[in-house]
């Protein structure tokens, strides 16, 4: 399956923005749908994660209660992104898993990145 993330753009600190990812193929129950995002000079971290199956989510500890992954339909995953803070500011990519981690190395079918700005 590729995917392709989208919906960034830049935000006021404070304010929300809702990102999608898209599947061009199916997405099976067993795999897990992550978010990750690289900020300029660090390294991809974890954001976010749902099981496919059951919608479990997990999510990184800098984005708990701001955050919400979410699915619709056969094909796309949402991240709804709060009150958001400058230190959002990253490139936001999605991508599969067959475990449930928070590991990039876990995952594969990295589609191109989404830019996102917060300003102050």
């Amino acid at each position: 399956v590729q995917l392709q993330a989208s919906g960034g753009g830049l935000v006021q600190a404070g304010g929300s923005l809702r990102l999608a990812c898209t599947a061009s193929g199916r997405i099976y129950s067993s795999h897990v749908m992550g978010w990750f995002r690289q900020a300029p000079g660090k390294e991809r971290e974890f954001v976010a994660a749902m099981r496919w199956s059951n919608t479990n989510t997990k999510y990184a500890d800098s984005v708990k209660g701001r955050f919400t992954v979410s699915k619709s339909g056969a094909n796309m995953v949402y991240l709804q992104m709060n009150s958001v803070k400058p230190e959002d500011t990253a490139v936001y990519y999605c991508a599969a898993s067959s475990q449930w981690s928070t590991q990039t190395t876990e995952y594969f079918n990295w589609g191109q990145g989404t830019e996102v700005t917060v300003s102050s």
